[in-house]
């Protein structure tokens, strides 16, 4: 069984933590202002914007050391929706494993929906979450959470796959921002 600690309680935070415990493990709700708070979990999700990221790791960072640490953002221009903000070279979770060189940062949950997460299903398919990582026993840790949990989930490679999962969340964020699909739809994957 394992112990999450989930920083951030807005849909995503809310949708992961009930897939953690419906997997029959743990999970802490840490709200951004309760920094006094400390991380007790093995596995940290990073559940905010990703202009906030920044913040929480001043914050938090000594606390992230020795665990595995979820980055779930996509870097979008929220002023314009219209393009990454990381270089093209890069991802968020590439900067923030570069911030925390004592964690095993991991890259998750970003192509799906608060609501495809909760419901299980995207249309007629299982949800499944993409993982990308350096650390094959971090994965292996982080599959085995959201399996539980009744999802799919698939080894998507090194961090490096992170820039192409990020590339994949902001296209859904943006076909849902112009309707074109639903806040509760998706992608699916067929294997």
């Amino acid at each position: 069984m394992a112990h999450l600690s989930i920083i951030g309680t807005g849909n995503m935070g809310q949708a992961i933590s009930s897939v953690v415990t419906k997997g029959g493990n743990t999970v802490e709700l840490l709200g951004q202002t309760d920094t006094d708070k400390p991380v007790t979990g093995d596995i940290v999700v990073l559940a905010v914007p990703y202009p906030a990221i920044d913040q929480v790791l001043a914050e938090r960072g000594e606390q992230l050391k020795g665990k595995i640490v979820v980055d779930i953002t996509n870097p979008l221009n929220f002023e314009t929706f219209d393009s990454l903000t990381v270089p093209a070279d890069s991802s968020a979770a590439a900067e923030i494993a570069a911030k925390l060189p004592g964690s095993r940062v991991l890259k998750a949950f970003n192509t799906t929906f608060a609501g495809t997460l909760a419901a299980g299903t995207v249309g007629a398919l299982t949800t499944t979450v993409l993982v990308a990582g350096d650390d094959a026993d971090a994965k292996a840790t982080l599959i085995g959470v959201i399996s539980a949990a009744g999802l799919k989930a698939i080894d998507a490679g090194a961090l490096k796959r992170a820039r192409e999962m990020e590339a994949l969340g902001f296209l859904q964020i943006s076909l849902a921002a112009k309707e074109t699909v639903s806040w509760t739809g998706g992608f699916g994957v067929v294997a």
